[in-house]
């Protein structure tokens, strides 16, 4: 039986204390952790007792898992974080070329040696801009093909943004996703104050479709989020219903 995590950025412009009380009433036994959780680390693992949740994936900026590998270890052994993944690539930094792309994923793969050492995993977790082909190939691919210690958090909805299937990603990448994010797309024009997202079940992706194709590929952790609710204890209840309604 899959676990169901929730991602803290998804509520990063509230209060974390309010956060964790709403995600602990809410039903999530399971958070995923963003950059803020790890300027305290005593106070992070004191919600997380009191709240009797746990944080076993977390979100890791590149710079610092390549930088900074110790450091990164010290805050996954303190809050108990057994994925470690690098989440994101600013504009400015993607490469433009396909030798480029196929360097980074090297540097990826290089950064993963030192959390695998340590009997943890490492992860990349997507966009949609991984998707859009370079020469022909796509960085997705190229950074998958670089090792096989790096393993993918595929994010279903910005798959979606792409204009690919997920059900096609996650059937081409059984066995090598750690985790998935289980957010929703709005249909085209509405939710505007939301930046276009939806709470789980609340938007265009086919969830039953997906949901036989996340069995099938063996994914064993669900991590629901939202880019930009405007209200997290709705979008919290209501996508947590829809999963378990899966």
């Amino acid at each position: 039986m899959p676990t169901i995590s929730y991602q803290l950025y998804s509520s990063r412009n509230w209060d974390i204390e309010e956060t964790f009380a709403m995600i602990a009433e809410a039903g999530f036994k399971e958070v995923e952790g963003v950059g803020p959780q790890y300027e305290d680390l005593a106070k992070t693992r004191a919600l997380l007792e009191a709240h009797g949740i746990t944080m076993p994936t977390g979100h890791f900026a590149p710079d610092l898992i390549e930088s900074n590998p110790e450091r990164v270890l010290e805050i996954a052994r303190t809050l108990g974080i057994e994925t470690v993944i690098a989440p994101y690539l600013a504009a400015e930094d993607r490469p433009t070329t396909l030798a480029g792309w196929k360097e980074f994923a090297d540097r990826l793969a290089k950064m993963s040696e030192p959390i695998v050492a340590a009997g943890l995993q490492f992860a990349w977790h997507n966009h949609d801009f991984e998707l859009e082909p370079v020469e022909g190939e796509r960085p997705l691919d190229v950074i998958a093909a670089a090792s096989q210690n790096i393993m993918l958090e595929l994010d279903l909805a910005w798959v979606h943004v792409a204009g690919e299937d997920p059900v096609a990603w996650l059937g081409k990448y059984a066995g090598r996703i750690s985790t998935v994010h289980v957010k929703d797309v709005a249909p085209e024009g509405e939710n505007a104050d939301e930046s276009g997202w939806a709470d789980v079940g609340y938007g265009v992706m086919d969830w039953p479709a997906i949901k036989s194709a996340m069995d099938a590929a063996g994914v064993s952790r669900y991590v629901v989020e939202h880019d930009n609710p405007n209200d997290h204890k709705r979008m919290a209840t209501r996508s947590l219903a829809t999963v378990q309604a899966l």
